[in-house]
């Protein structure tokens, strides 16, 4: 199957959101915990978190546009400047999933999605205590891309909490041993595997013909 720009453009809005959301793979599933100044937690999964670097430490995800439609996971990083983001494992999948439904703004997706809503290291932000990897972050900026009005989201991690059973000897995070997922497209959600590790490949400096 070959689709130019114009077949893209042409299939239905459904067919187009799902084939756009899957081309790129399997993408990391979190969800990110943030609370308003009032007090209101919230809990919403993401499919875009992305490295930015290790020095300083930041990690971006990308904010749908939020002209028409209420963005409570935004509206409370911006009043508090603080959110934490949380890996999503194999046995709470479906309610990982349920948080990505319209809930009032006063109605917590903790409570709804039946997860549990922990404090802890003196953050402001709520972590997910099931999740056996988690981050605090700090707001350090927001970058509007004006081509579909979407915003990235760029954070430094202030914390960082790895449950022992997933360290391996060299340093590595293992993902597999925790149960960790990826997302395909919309609502997708795949095992992940550890298939191979291979050393940092340097290209000798000299080439034999």
């Amino acid at each position: 199957m070959h689709l130019s720009k114009k077949d893209i453009l042409n299939t239905s809005r459904i067919t187009r959101l799902k084939l756009i959301n899957s081309i790129t793979g399997i993408k990391p599933a979190n969800l990110i915990g943030s609370i308003s100044k009032d007090g209101h937690s919230n809990l919403a999964i993401f499919s875009s978190i992305i490295h930015l670097g290790s020095s300083p430490a930041l990690i971006g995800f990308i904010m749908r546009p939020d002209k028409t439609v209420r963005r409570d996971t935004l509206n409370n990083i911006l009043e508090t400047k603080y959110y934490t983001i949380n890996h999503i494992h194999q046995d709470f999948i479906e309610q990982a999933h349920k948080t990505s439904g319209k809930y009032s703004k006063d109605v917590s997706e903790f409570k709804a999605c039946n997860l549990t809503e922990d404090y802890s290291f003196e953050f402001p932000a709520p972590f997910l205590k099931e999740s056996k990897i988690k981050m605090g972050l700090k707001l350090k900026n927001i970058i509007d891309i004006p081509d579909n009005e979407t915003k990235l989201i760029i954070g430094s991690i202030e914390h960082i909490y790895i449950d022992d059973i997933a360290l391996e000897d060299n340093g590595d995070i293992n993902l597999q041993i925790i149960n960790d997922v990826g997302i395909g497209g919309l609502n997708n959600y795949y095992k992940l595997e550890k298939i191979a590790h291979y050393p940092y490949f340097r290209v000798e400096s000299k080439i034999t013909k």
